[in-house]
């Protein structure tokens, strides 16, 4: 009998074995009129073949800071090859307060809920007083299901905290909400919903993952984990999670560098920790959010940082890097580091990511067109969907 060995190629990076994917980049739309520009562009895709990815994203007025309007919604129901126009969702639009102030939905992330098959977005809340934000208001965290039927989402609701009947400034939850984070969806259709939080009189945030119950329409909060925060500036917050492998990983936004940690249940975590490469060096992440891809063989971060020849990006919050991490140290293996959406001047830091299916995920950003005068590198508002097909 004759044996055939195959020996496959395969590289092995600071004793963690690299996954290889390429990249197709595509602009789904482009140009702005100097006084408005799209943001948070993140996409939700609901199975099928092929599965229908459902985008929502928001205008922002260039005038202001974080001054934003209702969220719109477009589809593909061809893996990108055509979009919908943006349609505005009066369901997600801003509401009138009695106090003459303004409510809207921001920061918004639809994600499909497999368990009860609904297309669940999570995001949080800010309050404008002729469009300025309110000082030292009270934020929630917001949700809406979306109507595959009627192809629009439902009102929004505000997540019910378990302290909200004790004093603000005794309130750890007081100013809360589940913006640009990333959940994960337990088997047993719990969800475990990051979120960041301070009373009415901290200067710090603190960072904790909610253990919610979904039902396919309200989501509620069973319990929630330790609070993590750090001495540095606003503390910790923008956490994002995943699950890999058996283990839990929240990455986090802090003003002076993004934090990492790990966790057995994802509700207790390890002391957090700077964000740094393989090789020791930090990882230059600041003041930004940073998010997971993750494949069943590998865990990615996907992030901005410095040193990449973009100071005159605000932030240095672009381009888009994502790099395959090493899950028992905590590092970015440097090696592995690829740009999925270059810099044209513009910020890309607001961002998401979407598993489209076992094959493809996807990395969801837009032009951020401020400050005035980024377009000089070549930014036009463009919302771009990194498409990362996995080999």
């Amino acid at each position: 009998m004759l044996y055939i060995t195959l020996l496959l190629s395969v590289t092995v990076v600071s004793g963690v074995t690299v996954v290889d994917y390429d990249v197709q980049l595509d602009v789904i739309r482009s140009g702005y009129d100097g006084k408005q520009c799209w943001v948070h562009a993140r996409a939700g895709a609901v199975p099928g073949a092929p599965p229908v990815v459902v985008m929502t994203m928001q205008k922002l007025l260039l005038s202001g800071s974080d001054v934003f309007y209702g969220l719109h919604l477009l589809i593909t129901e061809n893996l990108g090859a055509s979009w919908t126009m943006p349609v505005e969702q009066t369901s997600l639009a801003r509401r009138r307060n009695p106090d003459d102030t303004e409510t809207v939905v921001c920061d918004f992330t639809p994600k499909w809920h497999a368990p009860t098959e609904r297309l669940l977005g999570t995001g949080h809340t800010a309050q404008y007083r002729n469009n300025k934000l309110v000082p030292n208001r009270r934020r929630a965290t917001a949700y809406a299901v979306y109507d595959t039927d009627r192809g629009a989402f439902l009102p929004w609701r505000e997540l019910e905290m378990p302290l909200t009947a004790v004093p603000p400034e005794n309130d750890p939850f007081f100013n809360s909400g589940a913006g640009s984070t990333q959940r994960v969806d337990l088997p047993t259709g719990d969800i475990l919903l990051p979120v960041y939080h301070k009373s009415q009189t901290a200067e710090q945030y603190s960072s904790s993952v909610l253990r919610c119950a979904f039902d396919g329409e309200i989501l509620s909060v069973r319990e929630h984990g330790a609070p993590l925060s750090v001495p540095v500036k606003r503390g910790l917050y923008e956490p994002s999670l995943a699950a890999f492998q058996g283990r839990y990983y929240f990455t986090l936004r802090n003003d002076d560098a993004g934090y990492v940690t790990a966790s057995d249940d994802g509700l207790h975590f390890e002391t957090p920790r700077v964000w740094r490469f393989d090789d020791g060096e930090p990882l230059g992440n600041y003041n930004t959010q940073q998010h997971w891809v993750v494949h069943s063989e590998g865990l990615f971060l996907v992030y901005t940082r410095r040193g990449a020849d973009n100071d005159h990006v605000f932030r240095c919050r672009a381009p888009l890097f994502m790099a395959q991490i090493d899950p028992d140290g905590l590092r970015v293996i440097r090696a592995t580091e690829r740009i999925l959406v270059p810099q044209r001047g513009a910020r890309l830091g607001n961002f998401g990511v979407t598993r489209v299916s076992d094959a493809e995920t996807w990395v969801t950003a837009t032009e951020w067109m401020q400050p005035v005068g980024c377009e000089e590198h070549g930014s036009d508002n463009s919302v771009y969907a990194a498409r990362i097909r996995w080999k």
